[in-house]
């Protein structure tokens, strides 16, 4: 697993020498991204992705919890209407019906949640529509420690916004 570590930077020059700094600490660059409150990023800075972006994500997970709810009540109250025996046939039909509802809902909450922006960032709105720069970066478990040091020394104009566990290692 990986811990997401937030720092908020000052400017471009500052965001740059912190990327080469991870990057010297072999932090692979899929795994640094940053943002900014609208202004473009230039080509060397690696931007954050749509997921790191919306609430894709979030959407997904509350559309397939609901999903899954509503075609369990839909393939019952199917159930309910039409009589049909066997009980096998109607666990399998309320397990489909679970199915069909919970990807219905992770796709239909997906495609709403990504026009949404990331509500885990909110919290990072005024300094970013003031200019600056968020950097997430996904550490190894084992490395957070060393590498929040290694940040804190070489870098005095950052400030350290949070972690956040349980990061996929594949995105």
């Amino acid at each position: 697993m990986r811990h997401r570590l937030y720092y908020l930077l000052p400017d471009l020059s500052a965001a740059r020498a912190t990327m080469n700094d991870l990057l010297l600490a072999r932090i692979e660059c899929r795994h640094i991204r940053f943002l900014t409150g609208g202004q473009p990023l230039p080509p060397d800075l690696p931007g954050a992705s749509l997921m790191q972006r919306t609430d894709v994500v979030r959407g997904a997970e509350m559309g397939m919890a609901m999903g899954a709810v509503l075609g369990l009540l839909a393939g019952g109250s199917l159930l309910y209407y039409f009589d049909i025996d066997g009980a096998g046939i109607k666990a399998a039909f309320m397990v489909a019906a679970a199915l069909a509802g919970m990807l219905f809902g992770a796709w239909a909450s997906s495609m709403q949640g990504a026009s949404l922006p990331n509500s885990r960032l909110a919290a990072f709105d005024d300094e970013l529509q003031k200019g600056s720069i968020l950097l997430m970066v996904d550490v190894p478990s084992g490395r957070v420690d060393e590498l929040e040091t290694l940040l804190a020394q070489r870098h005095a104009e950052m400030h350290f916004r949070g972690e956040e566990a349980h990061i996929p290692t594949f995105p």
